[in-house]
């Protein structure tokens, strides 16, 4: 079942966090909906604008549409990450997707407000909610690239001002995480100390936090062991997201940890069997693991054990 995610914020402000997966393939898409499951969780698929070029926008699509059929139980929402306007235009017309993000935080504090306010017209007017994003994070996946130097923490001042102005319905925060597998650099981390300010600011109101891979060590080394070459990559302390939670996160994007299990199955897979072509027996391998992987994240962000709670609450409204 296909929601919005300010249905799933509702249900999780204060208390735990929904991971937002971006998928790209199709092994992907299946490890992402049994590992929901798995873990009895709710979850948001995110298409960026990369995924929806490396094919056709419609490929993914049909991939969702099908995984809703199989996998029936599943209560999830579909999200357009980091949508420049043109793009959040599209998906807001294709009647697919039940969420946009429009990023930009690159553009200044009036420029960011009346992007942000045109999409949000557009989004409201067909029933379909936005995330928007005051700061900038640091780092580089996909079309996103900011320097460190370029990066900005989100001003507690000005959220709420850009939140009352746009009218956007969750707000992406800058508080030290940056995009990629390198994010962090000696002792940095959270700022959980910004994260409880711009709390404070906008009580109640669904924050979401990007750039919040962990990068397991473990990962990173066997893909090193396997011909990789990855010196330094460092995340998010994962202990940390149920403390996000608590100070009104509510989304959790993760995208870098998938594609390091995809990495790091793959070039295990063909080290070991050099004499192998057949891409499905890594491909089944990778599906099992991603499974396992959106399950233990799930556990971490608290989100897991929580589907039929929100499923009662959604059908609790619809009998009013």
């Amino acid at each position: 079942m296909i929601v919005t995610t300010k249905k799933l914020f509702e249900h999780a402000y204060g208390k735990y966090a929904i991971g937002a997966y971006n998928i790209n393939n199709l092994e992907q898409t299946m490890g992402l909906f049994r590992g929901n499951l798995d873990s009895q969780a709710p979850f948001i698929i995110q298409l960026s604008k990369g995924a929806r070029s490396y094919t056709n926008k419609k490929m993914l699509e049909g991939l969702i549409r099908s995984a809703e059929e199989v996998f029936p139980e599943a209560i999830f929402a579909v999200h357009l990450d980091h949508g420049d306007e043109q793009t959040c235009y599209d998906a807001i017309e294709s009647g697919f997707y039940s969420s946009v993000m429009i990023d930009a935080s690159h553009e200044d504090f009036e420029t960011n407000i009346a992007i942000t306010r045109r999409v949000v017209d557009a989004a409201h007017a067909r029933g379909i909610v936005v995330e928007a994003e005051l700061g900038q994070l640091g780092g580089v996946e996909e079309h996103v690239s900011v320097s460190e130097a370029d990066a900005k923490l989100t001003d507690p001042k000005m959220a709420r001002e850009f939140v009352e102005r746009s009218g956007c319905d969750s707000l992406a925060v800058a508080i030290g995480t940056s995009h990629g597998a390198y994010k962090f650099s000696g002792s940095q981390g959270l700022r959980l100390d910004v994260l409880a300010q711009i709390q404070q600011a906008l009580p109640g109101f669904p924050l979401v936090m990007h750039g919040s891979s962990s990068v397991p060590q473990e990962e990173v080394e066997r893909i090193n062991a396997a011909g990789g070459a990855l010196k330094g990559a460092k995340g998010v302390d994962a202990s940390k997201f149920r403390e996000a939670a608590r100070l009104g996160v509510t989304k959790v994007n993760i995208d870098t940890d998938g594609r390091l299990v995809w990495c790091r199955v793959h070039r295990e897979f063909f080290r070991d069997k050099p004499a192998e072509f057949d891409l499905r027996p890594p491909g089944k391998i990778f599906m099992a693991e991603y499974a396992r992987f959106i399950a233990d994240k799930n556990d971490k962000l608290g989100s897991a054990g929580q589907l039929e709670a929100v499923r009662q609450m959604l059908a609790a409204e619809s009998a009013r």
